[in-house]
């Protein structure tokens, strides 16, 4: 079970919330984009509830018969929700979406919209730390040689666009020249065709070299010099590539 930190106020009302229901035998809902950590925050609030995705629906149904309390993640998934009677029970759900508003009112006393990371900056901290441990871990380099302002920040889809732009990051950093080689020999291996691959591919090196180059020295002067090619064609290549 995953722990779930934060420093939101907004997150913070949602789990005052929830705690107050613990002696309660009533439903609540946290409602949230994707990947927004609505199922880590419930099932660390609640550890000892069984947990169902609504993708299961004969699960679901076949637990709500035998039991009193029940964690249902994608609520938004199941078809029969309009059937469902929580009387009695202590339900906990999370969805994505709210889907018919009518059924989610009568279904639940409690209903939480959890904001996005983007709306709560406070706990991208947290987050990005815990990518950082997981993806050098995982990558076996040392987490402490980078400080969590170089790490890359895309939400794009929350946390799983952040998680996959920190591992993407490290890795990048850390490919020696023949892993590059790999790498690319795998890309044209499985993409090279046409009838004109050597102008169409040759920019893969050529971009990246110009733009680092650029980066780096800050001069197109020095950067021909460091190339070996005047600056004349230089200045070709950069307009060619629409190097900025």
């Amino acid at each position: 079970m995953e722990t779930f930190y934060t420093d939101s106020p907004q997150v913070q009302q949602i789990i005052q919330g929830l705690n107050l229901t613990r002696t309660l035998f009533v439903s609540s809902i946290v409602i949230g984009e994707p990947h927004i950590g609505k199922k880590t925050l419930v099932t660390h609030l609640f550890p000892d509830i069984p947990v169902v995705s609504g993708k299961n629906q004969d699960e679901v149904e076949a637990i709500l018969e035998h039991s009193d309390e029940l964690i249902i993640t994608n609520f938004e998934k199941l078809s029969n929700k309009e059937n469902l009677v929580f009387d009695n029970k202590r339900i906990i759900a999370t969805a994505d979406y709210i889907g018919n508003q009518k059924t989610i009112d009568s279904l639940f006393a409690f209903i939480y919209m959890m904001p996005t990371y983007k709306e709560r900056p406070e706990d991208l901290k947290h987050l990005k730390t815990r990518f950082l441990k997981e993806a050098a871990a995982t990558l076996m380099l040392d987490a402490s040689s980078y400080t969590l302002s170089q790490l890359p920040t895309d939400l794009t889809h929350n946390s799983k666009s952040l998680k996959r732009a920190i591992y993407h990051y490290l890795m990048s950093r850390n490919m020696s020249k023949k892993e590059i080689e790999e790498t690319l020999f795998t890309y044209f291996l499985e993409h090279l065709e046409g009838n004109n691959g050597y102008k169409e591919y040759v920019g893969m090196y050529e971009r990246p070299l110009i733009k680092a180059g650029l980066k780096k020295y800050g001069s197109q002067l020095k950067l021909s010099e460091i190339l070996g090619i005047n600056r004349n064609t230089l200045r070709k290549k950069i307009h060619e590539h629409a190097i900025d």
